[in-house]
């Protein structure tokens, strides 16, 4: 079994308020949970107005598929978001 780990970093620059920032977090959230059959939670900032932290994950038995999933999710979210730009992200494979 292989666990993959991606560890997202998202600025929010039109947020002016948590409300808005769990907005843009809970429509991101559930497209990719809807889309990609993934697990996704907001990890950390969690009282910061313009930046937020997700964390994706997937369990596979291939390593290669988890890694290109993850990728896939990260391109999805960079293409399809115009209200939050991806500051970072790291993946990890387990």
């Amino acid at each position: 079994m292989v666990v993959g780990v991606c560890t997202l970093e998202l600025d929010i620059p039109a947020s002016h308020s948590l409300k808005d920032k769990r907005h843009v977090v809970k429509s991101v959230t559930a497209r990719v949970r809807r889309d990609f059959n993934v697990s996704v939670a907001e990890v950390d900032d969690l009282d910061a107005w313009q930046h937020a932290v997700l964390g994706i994950v997937c369990v596979s038995s291939d390593a290669a598929y988890a890694q290109g999933l993850l990728e896939k999710v990260i391109d999805n979210i960079e293409r399809s978001r115009l209200d939050a730009v991806i500051a970072d992200y790291s993946i990890e494979i387990w």
